[in-house]
C-alpha cells in the first residue's frame, strides 16, 4: 500500500477505517526490517499520525493495531523523532500502564486492570514492545525516558510481578534491562531510590519457585520435577540481565551484603535447575556466572555453605555441587572452541577469585583440574583432560583469554611458580611469569594455607628427567655436535655469536636477562647484577 495514501487517509478516517488501513500495512510489513531511505519523510509523518490517533480515546482493537504499526516503524531509527518526545513517551508509557511522569506512584493495580480483557492486555504488551524498540534505537527517547521517570514506573510494576501475564512481565523486564544498560546514570537511582535490586530479587524468587530452608539456602530442586517452563526461563533471563546492570558497581554495607547473599543463594538454586533444552540451561548458567562476578567475592561462600543439604567431610562439610556445575560449564565453553572472550573468561574469572579467597573451593577445583601428576611422558598441552585444555589456552592468540587461563591455573597452584611449572612447563607459563615479574621464581602476593605434599611416586621418580621448558620427559635425542672436532665446535659457536650480534645491532632482536626481582631487562644490565636463587618447593 502506498505510504502517501495511508498518511492522507488517516487524517480524515474514523476508528474503523484507521484500523482497516493500518491492518493492511501491518500485514504487508510484519517481516520488514530494512526500509527505503527515500520514504523516510513519509514514514516519519506516519509515525506522527499514528501517535495522534493513540492520543485520542479509541477502542482497544484500534489502539493495538496502531501500536503494531508503530512497532514496525520503530525498527527504523531514522524516523523516531515524532515519538521520541515527552508527549510521545507519555502516551506510550500510559498505554503500557507505567504511569510515567507522575512520579511513579505506588502503581498498585486496580481491580479493573486486574480483570482487563485479552484485547486490553495486548495493548499493554504492544506498548511495551514499542517502548523497547524506541528506547533501543533513539538516544533522544532514552533522555526523555529519564526525564519522565519511566524507570520508576517500571519498578512500581515489579511490585505486582506475581500477577503478571507472561508477555507483560517479559517486556517490562526487557525495557528495564535496556534503560539500565543504555543509561548508566540511572543505575544509582534504580538501586537506592527505587529498590530495583530488591524488587528484581523478588521477581527471581517467584519465577524460579525458590523455597527457603535456611537464611541463605534454598530447598534442593526435586530431581524428578519437570524442567523449568520456557516462559519462566525467559523472564528469569531478562531479570538476570537487568540485575547485572544494577550490580555493576556495588556500594557495600551491611544491607547490601545481605541482599548480595540472597542473590548468590538464588543463583546457586538456578545452577541446579534444568530447563527444557540444554542450550537454554547453558544460557541460564551463563547469566548466573555473569551476575556472580558482580557480587563481592566474600559472598561466594553461599555457594558451598548449605547446612540443610549437607556437604562432603573432606571439604569441611561444604557442598561442592554448584562449584562442580561451574567446572562443567567451563569445560563446555572450552570445548565450543569459539567466542572465548565473552563465553569463557567470565567463568574462569569467577572460579579464579573463588579459589583465591575460599580454600575449600580451590581444593575442590584443583582436584578436578590439576590432579596429582602420574604420566609425565606427554606434553602438558596435549590431551583431552581439563588441564590439557587450559594449558593450551595459555598460548591463545587473544591476550585476555590466555592471561585469564594462566591466572586461573596459577591460583590453583597457590601462586607458586614451581608448582605452576610442574603442571604447565616453562614455555607455556612464560607469558604469565613475565607479566607478574616472576621469571626468577617465587610466589604471588596472596597468602595461602599449607597443604600436604601430593606428588605421586611416578612423578618423583620421573622428575629428574623432565624437560622444564616443555614440562614432560622427552625421548633421548641424538647430540648434533657429538661427532664434531673441538675446532668445528668453536667455529660454530663463533658463527652463532656473530649472527646474534648482527641481529642485535640491527635492532631485529634485543638480548634480555632477568633482574633479581624477576623482571626482564636488557642483558647488559642484568650481567652486572645476576639474579638471586629464590626458588623453593611447595607441592599442593
Amino acid at each position: 500500500m502506498d505510504l502517501n495514501n495511508i498518511v492522507s487517509q488517516l487524517d480524515s478516517a474514523n476508528q474503523e477505517q484507521i484500523e482497516t488501513i493500518l491492518l493492511q500495512f501491518n500485514r504487508e510489513n510484519s517481516h520488514t526490517f530494512t526500509f527505503n531511505q527515500r520514504e523516510e519523510p513519509l514514514r516519519s509523518k506516519l509515525c506522527q499520525s499514528v501517535l495522534t490517533v493513540l492520543g485520542r480515546q479509541s477502542q482497544p482493537s484500534c489502539q493495538k493495531t496502531c501500536l503494531e504499526t508503530l512497532r514496525i516503524l520503530s525498527r527504523d531509527k531514522r524516523v523516531l523523532a515524532p515519538v521520541a518526545t515527552r508527549e510521545g513517551m507519555l502516551i506510550l508509557g500510559g498505554m503500557a500502564k507505567l504511569h510515567a511522569g507522575d512520579g511513579g506512584g505506588d502503581n498498585q493495580k486496580t481491580p479493573q486492570e486486574e480483570t482487563q480483557s485479552e484485547e486490553e492486555e495486548r495493548v499493554v504488551v504492544e506498548a511495551l514492545k514499542c517502548l523497547c524498540n524506541i528506547v533501543y534505537n533513539s538516544s533522544a527517547a532514552q533522555q526523555v525516558s529519564v526525564d519522565v521517570q519511566l524507570a520508576h514506573g517500571l519498578c512500581a510494576n515489579l511490585r505486582v510481578a506475581r500477577t503478571w501475564h507472561h508477555e507483560v512481565g517479559l517486556f517490562t523486564l526487557r525495557l528495564l534491562f535496556l534503560l539500565s544498560a543504555l543509561r548508566s546514570d540511572l543505575r544509582g537511582s534504580l538501586r537506592r531510590e527505587w529498590q530495583g535490586v530488591t524488587l528484581l530479587t523478588e521477581v527471581l524468587e517467584h519465577t524460579l519457585d525458590v523455597h527457603w530452608v535456611g537464611p541463605y539456602e534454598a530447598a534442593r530442586p526435586d530431581p524428578q520435577a519437570l524442567p523449568m517452563p520456557a516462559e519462566d526461563n525467559e523472564r528469569a533471563m531478562e531479570a538476570l540481565k537487568a540485575m547485572f546492570n544494577l550490580t555493576l558497581s556495588n556500594a557495600g554495607g551491611e544491607e547490601d551484603d545481605h541482599q548480595f547473599r540472597l542473590i548468590a543463594a538464588i543463583l546457586r538454586h538456578l545452577l541446579m535447575l534444568k530447563t527444557e533444552t540444554e542450550e537454554k540451561t547453558e544460557e541460564a548458567h551463563s547469566h548466573a556466572v555473569n551476575l556472580l562476578n558482580n557480587l563481592p567475592v566474600s559472598c561466594l561462600d553461599v555457594l558451598i555453605d548449605v547446612p540443610v543439604q549437607g556437604g562432603q567431610e573432606k571439604y569441611g562439610g561444604r557442598n561442592m555441587d554448584a562449584i562442580q556445575m561451574l567446572i562443567d560449564f567451563m569445560e563446555k565453553r572450552i570445548d565450543k572452541g569459539s567466542n572465548y572472550k565473552e563465553g569463557l573468561t567470565p567463568v574462569l574469572s569467577l572460579l579464579t577469585e573463588g579459589s583465591r579467597h575460599h580454600r575449600e573451593i580451590r581444593r575442590h577445583i584443583k582436584a578436578q583440574v590439576l590432579p596429582p601428576l602420574k604420566d609425565v611422558k606427554i606434553r602438558p598441552e596435549i590431551g583431552t583432560a581439563i588441564r590439557n585444555k587450559l594449558v593450551r589456552l595459555m598460548t591463545h592468540v587473544d591476550m585476555g583469554v590466555k592471561q585469564t587461563a594462566a591466572e586461573f591455573l596459577f591460583v590453583l597452584c597457590k601462586e607458586s611458580v614451581d608448582n605452576l611449572l610442574k603442571y604447565t612447563g616453562y614455555g607455556n607459563a612464560a607469558g604469565l611469569l613475565v607479566a607478574r615479574g616472576l621469571l626468577a621464581g617465587g610466589r604471588g602476593d596472596t597468602q595461602y594455607s599449607d597443604d600436604e605434599n601430593s606428588d605421586t611416586e611416578e612423578y618423583k621418580s620421573a622428575k629428574p628427567f623432565i624437560n622444564p621448558i616443555t614440562g614432560h620427559v622427552e625421548e633421548p635425542m641424538p647430540n648434533p655436535i657429538e661427532e664434531m672436532t673441538e675446532e668445528q665446535k668453536e667455529y660454530e659457536a663463533e658463527k652463532l655469536v656473530c649472527m646474534f650480534d648482527k641481529l642485535s645491532r640491527q635492532n631485529v632482536i634485543r638480548p634480555m636477562g632477568v633482574r633479581p626481582d624477576g623482571t626482564l631487562a636488557p642483558l647488559e644490565e642484568t650481567l652486572c647484577d645476576p639474579p638471586e636463587d629464590i626458588s623453593g618447593s611447595d607441592s599442593d
